[in-house]
């Protein structure tokens, strides 16, 4: 195989995320600010934040053995094509007269359902794209993750200048469109790749509850693995809160406005692609834990200071900028961790699994941000979310079985039995 063919399912892979990201960047600040300029309710912003969600954690948990039925390949694309109508349907019923909060709310909820599935699709598939391109995993997750940063900076800003001049409802409809450019982009460069488990691996088992419940027996079991599931549960509860509603609160409360909401996203996103390149180019070398440790004391609570604290706009920026340079370490490094220790044929159940859980309170997030905000007020919303933030991601340094990120497995456990 040609150099040019071992590459092209990994360009072809990024481009395609890279799309999709530029357009559920844009839904991310355009629905809520649309709930938020609709209805003044920052409890009903949190409310559709959940409604996409919940559905998307369940679907993504419960999907993981079809990955290994039919293969990721075919979920990833159906579900991106399903989801450019069900995005289009938003701004369509709402030009029309037809968009209640209830059939919003259905549809978010749908989006999220598809959105599950199709993304931890594309996870399953990146030791196999790694291994046809001769990369290290952890190379293929820092470029992963520089696309990512790369696709949400872009994303961010467009999202901002859409709002601002066609309105959040109409910028959706690029959202939808990124669905189906994707899912020609991936469909034309991972031909061949990504196919079912092979059956014979699965041998014994006929049930698609048996085959879910593996996955769960396999991933209970591995101290690291769970360790990490918990701490991220918790950071993405508290980054949802700030995404959903607590940065658009600040924004509105403070007069800042949106075109300052999506540079803000923008300047974390773009400041994470240095982070996220230098991963990429030196992650192999770094110590995980101790980037782990260095890149969250960076990147977690002063975010949030900075903004109860009523910063000037310039200071926000700054710390933003530092964040995002730091965060770009992390997702390379425990992307890693987590796809060297599932084996090959438990790999679309586990990594389903664990994405699952890592977003298991995401559903709480936007609820209880809306709460705290609505309760006490933007500024002691904003310091509880970063003393939450502070004490998650610095608990593991006190477990000693957190600290083997920096050791690889000497080999590939073997399948969990069945149940």
């Amino acid at each position: 195989m040609s150099l040019t063919a071992r590459r092209t399912p990994l360009a072809g892979g990024l481009l395609a995320e890279g799309i999709s990201l530029v357009g559920t960047r844009i839904s991310m600040i355009a629905i809520p600010w649309f709930v938020l300029s609709t209805t003044g309710s920052a409890t009903q912003t949190g409310l559709v934040a959940a409604a996409e969600i919940t559905p998307l954690v369940l679907f993504k948990a419960l999907g993981g053995p079809l990955l290994d039925r039919v293969g990721p390949r075919r979920v990833t694309l159906v579900c991106d094509l399903l989801s450019a109508f069900v995005v289009a349907a938003i701004p369509l019923l709402h030009g029309l007269g037809m968009l209640s909060l209830p059939t919003l709310l259905v549809l978010v909820a749908v989006a999220g359902a598809l959105r599950g599935p199709g993304d931890a699709g594309k996870a399953a598939m990146t030791p196999e794209i790694a291994r046809v391109a001769g990369y290290s995993l952890e190379r293929v997750s820092g470029l992963a993750s520089a696309v990512e940063r790369t696709s949400s900076m872009g994303g961010a800003a467009l999202a901002g200048l859409l709002v601002a001049t066609v309105g959040a409802a109409n910028a959706l409809y690029l959202d939808a469109a990124s669905f189906f450019v994707s899912f020609v982009v991936f469909a034309i460069a991972t031909t061949g790749l990504g196919g079912p488990v092979g059956r014979e691996v699965d041998a014994g088992s006929t049930s698609y509850i048996q085959e879910l419940r593996q996955g769960w027996d396999f991933l209970r079991t591995e101290p690291v693995l769970v360790a990490i599931c918990v701490m991220v549960a918790v950071t993405n509860l508290v980054d949802q809160a700030y995404s959903a509603v607590l940065a658009p609160v600040w924004a509105k409360e403070s007069g800042a406005g949106v075109a300052v909401l999506g540079s803000l996203f923008a300047v974390m996103s773009g400041a994470s692609v240095i982070g996220a390149l230098a991963a990429a180019r030196w992650g192999e070398t770094l110590p995980r834990f101790r980037t782990y440790v260095i890149a969250f004391l960076i990147c977690g609570a002063p975010r949030y200071v900075v903004l109860a604290l009523e910063s000037p706009v310039w200071a926000v920026f700054a710390i933003t900028a530092a964040a995002g340079v730091a965060s770009g370490f992390l997702n390379p490094i425990l992307g890693a961790v987590i796809m060297e220790r599932i084996p090959a044929p438990l790999l679309g159940r586990v990594s389903s699994l664990n994405t699952a859980i890592c977003w298991s309170l995401m559903p709480l997030g936007g609820v209880l941000g809306g709460l705290a905000v609505a309760g006490l007020g933007i500024s002691p919303a904003l310091l509880i979310a970063a003393a939450a933030y502070f004490v998650t991601t610095m608990a593991p340094t006190r477990v000693p079985s957190f600290r083997s990120m920096d050791r690889a497995p000497a080999t590939s456990p073997a399948p969990a039995s069945r149940g």
